[in-house]
C-alpha cells in the first residue's frame, strides 16, 4: 500500500511517500518539500498573516497533486506547533480545508513526542533499553523517555530553532549579549523538565532526531546522508559546545558553507545548537545517537498498527 504523510511543520511542508504494509518497514518512495518557515511568519498577535495562509493553501494543494501523481492511496495530513499555537489556527485550518479539501490533524506537543518516540523505538529496537529522546523542530523541543513503545514521560517545550531565532537572535551574526540571553532562557526552560524525566531512571541509550541534530552531527564529523541509513552517527556534547561557540560568531553565509548545512536552515542552526547543548548538558548526556526516523515515520507506523489491528 502506498501511503503519503503530509507534515505541515514550523519550517517546511513535507510530503513523504512510502510503500508500506503492517509488519514491514516503510520504504521511502518519494519526498517533496517546500520551505515556508511558518514559525517565522507569525505577526505581533501570534497569528499567521493572510499572505502566509495563502502560501500554505497553495503549498498543500501542490503537495496533494504530487501525492496523486505518485499513486498515494491514503494521505495522512497533520500540522505541528506553528499552526497549533497560532492565534488564528481555526481560521487557518478552515482555509486549508476549503481551498484543498485536506483536513489537517493538529498534533499536540505531547502527541509529537509520543509519535516520535515510537519511531525511535522501532528504529533502535528493544535492545536499547530505557530510551531517552530529544527532537528539535522549528517550533518546539520534544523530550520523551521510556522502556516500551509508549513513553513513560513526554514533554514539549517552546524551544524550536525557528521560533527562537526569529524572536531572540536578530543579528547576523547575533550579538554576544543576545546569545547569552538565549542560552540562559533555553537552559531555564529545559531545567524545568529534567526532574519529571530523570525520576524515571537513567537511560540506557539516548537519541536525537530531526534535521537540526542531523546537521549538527554532520558538521561535527558524522557520516554523510549519502553514506546510507544504517551508518551509525553520533554527536558528543564536547563537539556540540565547540561548534556552538563557532556558530555564534559566524554570519549565515559562512554557516551555509559548513558540511551538511542547508541554506534554509543555516540561520536557525545556532539556536538549535544552544537547545541541543542545554538538553545534553542538563540531562547529563555525553554522547547521543542520531536517529533517522522521527515524527513522520511515527505517524506512518501508528497508522500501520491500526491497520493490523483492524485486520486481526
Amino acid at each position: 500500500m502506498r501511503l503519503g504523510v503530509l507534515d505541515v511543520g514550523s519550517n517546511t511542508v513535507h510530503l513523504l511517500v512510502v510503500d508500506a504494509h503492517p509488519g514491514a518497514r516503510p520504504l521511502p518512495a518519494y519526498s517533496h518539500k517546500t520551505e515556508l518557515r511558518l514559525a517565522e511568519l507569525l505577526d505581533e498577535r501570534g497569528a499567521i498573516g493572510a499572505d502566509g495562509v495563502d502560501r500554505l493553501v497553495a503549498t498543500v494543494r501542490e503537495a496533494l497533486e504530487v501525492a496523486e501523481d505518485r499513486g498515494v492511496a491514503e494521505l495522512l495530513p497533520f500540522a505541528t506547533s506553528a499552526v497549533r499555537e497560532a492565534t488564528n489556527a481555526d481560521e487557518v485550518l478552515r482555509r486549508v480545508a476549503n481551498g484543498t479539501g485536506v483536513e489537517l490533524r493538529v498534533l499536540s506537543g505531547e502527541d509529537e513526542a509520543r509519535l516520535t518516540f515510537l519511531a525511535a523505538r522501532r528504529w533502535t529496537g528493544w535492545s536499547s533499553g530505557r530510551l531517552l529522546l530529544f527532537d528539535i523542530g522549528g517550533g518546539s523541543l520534544e523530550i520523551a523517555v521510556g522502556v516500551d513503545e509508549e513513553p513513560d514521560a513526554a514533554v514539549s517545550l517552546p524551544l524550536g530553532a525557528g521560533r527562537l531565532t526569529a524572536a531572540r537572535l536578530p543579528g547576523d551574526p547575533p550579538s554576544a549579549a543576545d546569545v547569552r540571553s538565549l542560552r540562559r532562557y533555553v537552559r531555564s526552560c529545559v531545567a524545568d523538565a529534567v526532574r519529571d524525566v530523570t525520576r524515571l531512571g537513567a537511560p540506557d541509550r539516548v537519541v536525537g532526531t530531526s534535521k537540526t541534530f542531523k546537521q549538527l552531527a554532520r558538521m561535527a564529523g558524522a557520516a554523510r546522508s549519502a553514506d546510507g541509513l544504517y551508518v551509525r552517527r553520533e554527536l558528543s556534547r564536547d563537539d556540540l559546545r565547540t561548534w556552538g561557540q563557532k556558530l555564534a560568531g559566524m554570519p549565515v553565509r559562512e554557516r551555509q558553507e559548513l558540511p551538511g548545512v542547508s541554506e534554509g536552515r543555516a540561520r536557525q542552526l545556532l539556536a538549535g545548537a544552544l537547545v541541543a547543548e542545554a538538553a545534553m548538558d542538563l540531562f547529563g548526556v555525553e554522547v547521543l545517537d542520531v536517529c533517522p526516523w522521527a515524527l513522520r515515520e511515527g505517524v506512518i507506523l501508528r497508522r500501520l498498527d491500526g491497520m493490523r489491528t483492524a485486520e486481526g
